[in-house]
């Protein structure tokens, strides 16, 4: 079998590298990559894409063997299909190390051609390390690596100065771009950069928050040998994604016409203000998550796919969607529904094995933020408890008791919470135990005994939940 690269593939492409990404994990390659690749070929985007490593000092010998090339296989299970489709990624031309070429990385800023910076380097990516105290070495963080970069192509001359840059950052942190721009000024302040190079910063690089969606498990490992025999190459860089993808960028009309993704129907969306797409993932994606996994863990079942399958959970958790976590929101029908059938699809996802155990991580705080809200926005407009997120917060409360029909229940969250569950439950009483966490402070910002019938609700659901448990303790 062949190797893959560009001879072997038969890729000729002669396209000026307008892209600066930071990162070359597999989210950026199945996500920006993929949409970059179906850009340059139905809306003439014409762009190529420089990889930047921001982690590690190994050189990305993967990449330049394959120079740049992988193919992003879309497995998954969308309106009623099956989807397993592969295509080959052509719009990379390499990867740069700036710990084993800072003179080259930063050369990379006197790109004329330069357009576009794209990033994902973690949620903790965006920081200021005031170790970084001389720009002429390698600074430590991304937005170091940035301010660098930026101020390389400031001093290189008037012709690079005249020309709009766009930040795109992906990482999964609220008002990501704000926060980028935040450090690079910070960087400029420590390193006594001149007013000329923030004045040109603030007028001609343009930061934009965005919020980013799809699942990118990368390499497939199980199935290698079957796929590439499949693909005709050896790969060593495919990526798998499902796929459903969203990409939300707060920035003005203009940018659908430089970045034109939507225009060839793709889910990419330039618009004002992030905060209801925020919402949406947020309570229906998340929140769909986070209100049925203590109870189909409860019921026996470990995997997403498998508890959506199961009648009975399949049934609870469109309940849920449909009827009590949407009617909640402010958002518009029509703008909720269609995500909440493509959140119910990703679920459905047959090449992907999701634990409920790993979703189940630190479920306090994750039901404060993403089902609480829906809980207390049902009450108030419909002035009635919505039955089956009752349910739901009372299989989280028996989760964390830690033991259910004999079975030790993998509950994983910070040392407090577990401490103040383990006491809170220590009488084994329902009576007792659900008052005690609805009150706790810490947990839900308020005291949540303060909502008729609430606390008498989940105690009911408790004592349904546990049922011989109890009987069998009294």
């Amino acid at each position: 079998m062949q190797k893959l690269n560009r001879t072997t593939a038969g890729v000729n492409t002669d396209r000026p590298v307008k892209i600066l990404q930071f990162g070359t994990g597999n989210f950026l390659r199945g996500f920006t990559d993929w949409i970059v690749d179906l850009l340059n070929e139905k809306a003439q985007f014409s762009a190529d894409i420089q990889l930047v490593q921001v982690h590690g000092k190994r050189p990305a010998s993967e990449i330049a063997n394959q120079e740049g090339l992988f193919h992003v296989i879309t497995r998954g299970f969308q309106q009623g299909q099956t989807i397993d489709e592969s295509r080959l990624i052509t719009c990379v031309r390499g990867a740069t190390n700036p710990y084993l070429d800072y003179a080259g990385f930063l050369a990379l800023g006197t790109n004329p051609d330069l357009t576009w910076i794209v990033s994902n380097t973690t949620e903790a990516g965006i920081f200021v390390d005031p170790s970084d105290r001389d720009p002429d070495q390698t600074p430590h963080s991304f937005p170091g690596k940035l301010t660098a970069l930026l101020y390389h192509r400031f001093t290189a001359g008037d012709e690079l100065l005249n020309h709009d840059l766009h930040v795109l950052p992906c990482e999964l942190i609220e008002g990501n771009g704000e926060k980028l721009k935040s450090c690079v000024l910070e960087y400029a302040a420590l390193w006594k950069l001149p007013e000329a190079f923030t004045a040109w910063h603030e007028e001609w690089v343009h930061y934009y928050n965005t919020l980013v969606d799809r699942i990118v498990p990368g390499y497939p490992s199980d199935e290698a040998a079957e796929i590439q025999q499949r693909l005709g190459f050896q790969d060593d860089l495919m990526v798998v994604a499902e796929p459903f993808h969203f990409w939300a960028i707060e920035g003005p009309e203009s940018l659908k016409e430089a970045f034109p993704a939507e225009k060839i129907g793709l889910n990419v969306l330039v618009v004002p203000d992030l905060t209801p797409y925020r919402k949406r993932k947020v309570r229906i994606l998340n929140g769909a998550h986070t209100t049925f996994v203590p109870l189909a863990y409860l019921q026996g079942l470990r995997i997403v796919k498998e508890a959506v399958d199961d009648a009975t959970m399949g049934s609870f958790l469109k309940g849920a969607l449909y009827e009590e976590i949407i009617p909640s929101m402010d958002m518009a029908p029509e703008e909720l529904i269609p995500f909440a059938e493509a959140v119910m699809d990703r679920f459905k996802n047959p090449f992907i094995r999701h634990q409920l155990s790993a979703i189940a991580l630190n479920s306090i705080s994750k039901f404060r933020v993403r089902v609480l809200p829906s809980l207390l926005g049902y009450i108030r407009k419909k002035e009635a408890l919505p039955g089956r997120l009752v349910r739901s917060f009372a299989a989280l409360m028996v989760f964390y008791r830690g033991r259910y029909k004999g079975e030790t229940l993998p509950v994983n969250d910070t040392e407090e919470v577990m401490a103040f569950i383990s006491d809170a439950w220590s009488s084994d009483d329902p009576y007792e135990t659900v008052p005690t966490i609805l009150a706790n402070l810490s947990f839900w910002g308020q005291d949540l005994n303060q909502y008729p019938g609430l606390s008498d609700a989940v105690i009911q659901e408790v004592k349904a939940l546990l049922g011989e448990e109890l009987v069998r303790r009294a």
